[in-house]
């Protein structure tokens, strides 16, 4: 035995050395099945900037935007999002969405956090956020009708075909 301790067989240090560049690589991994870059967490005392409530609650609802400087905004779910990106003045005074590096929610089903305009969103279900009726975010177009047929859904959007009425409607139960 040396001085170092005992050496380990080949086999055991060619594992070692596997798992060691599968982690150095696994970001890089992430952020090409995902497109986003990393996203923080919301933290104990983040609240979302439209309605006020702990983010960190709702991890299943959370929708997050980056910006290139590094900080973020959290909400409690993605009709919050969709009102905070309809009206940026209001909610981010000096927020520009050239400045945002990424827009991202949570999925409903793999509760993975994917981009926001690769989602696909069912309204009108009887599936209800922290803030009652929501876009509810899905990975895929199966996924969602899926989803639209076994929660009883009105439709299904797109992240562009979202009009701008919509989540304050969604917060009275209109689903037009």
């Amino acid at each position: 035995m040396s001085p170092e301790g005992p050496a380990l067989p080949p086999t055991r240090l060619r594992s070692c050395i596997l798992i060691l560049l599968i982690l150095l690589w696994a970001p890089g991994l992430i952020l090409a099945e995902t497109g986003l870059p990393p996203l923080p967490n919301p933290g104990p005392k983040d609240t979302c900037p439209v309605c006020g409530m702990f983010v960190a609650k709702y991890p299943q609802w959370t929708a997050t935007v980056l910006y290139r400087d590094g900080h973020a905004h959290h909400f409690d779910g993605a009709k919050d999002l969709f009102k905070y990106l309809f009206n940026l003045p209001k909610w981010a005074p000096g927020h520009k969405p050239e400045d945002m590096a990424a827009i991202a929610v949570t999925e409903y089903y793999g509760l993975g956090r994917i981009p926001a305009r690769d989602a696909w969103y069912v309204i009108g279900s009887d599936v209800l956020g922290p803030m009652g009726h929501e876009l509810v975010p899905l990975a895929s177009e199966a996924e969602a009708q899926e989803f639209l047929r076994d929660h009883a859904g009105q439709r299904i959007l797109r992240f562009d075909a979202v009009p701008p009425d919509l989540p304050a409607n969604l917060d009275v139960g209109k689903f037009d």
